[in-house]
């Protein structure tokens, strides 16, 4: 009686998860260790799937979106527009459709300190409304609109966001 594939397959799987529990450096029983290790490697190859499948939707959904979070700004991002603080990272639409960027304000900057830079490079300001801890503001140029807004979180940390979209 010869032994069928799918039989040597199982036991080949179960030889290699007694090497496994033999081996791994878990506390339980021999049969805990098994069992462990099995659970292990069915997750892992799940999740490599699912990890494999999301980063195919994101790259097919989202064709042309550059998205940063390095330190830096797209490389699209128009340099009309000045940033103040310290860039954490931001994203830009396909075909120049716009651009988001976030930045850190430290040494007491904050919402006026964001709007000057703005308005000193030509971009006028309406709808601002401002407090001592966040503002927001429509900041208009010739070739582009950025939507500002700085809010300081609970830890006292300052962000700005500039939403940026052509004219």
């Amino acid at each position: 009686m010869s032994i069928r594939p799918r039989t040597r397959l199982a036991a080949l799987a179960l030889a290699g998860a007694l090497a496994v529990g033999a081996t791994g450096c878990s506390t339980g029983t021999p049969i805990d260790n098994i069992v462990e290790g099995l659970v292990q490697q069915g997750v892992d190859q799940i999740m490599g799937g699912i990890d494999e499948q999301i980063r195919g939707l994101v790259d097919e959904v989202l064709a042309g979106v550059e998205i940063t979070t390095d330190g830096t700004v797209p490389a699209s991002f128009p340099t009309e527009v000045p940033l103040t603080g310290e860039v954490l990272g931001g994203g830009a639409g396909p075909e120049g459709s716009g651009w988001v960027v976030r930045t850190q304000l430290d040494g007491g900057l904050g919402f006026d300190d964001a709007a000057a830079a703005l308005e000193l490079a030509g971009f006028a300001a309406s709808g601002v409304s401002s407090d001592a801890d966040s503002g927001y503001g429509a900041y208009t140029g010739a070739a582009y609109r950025v939507d500002l807004s700085v809010a300081t979180d609970a830890d006292g940390v300052v962000t700005a966001t500039y939403v940026v979209t052509s004219l």
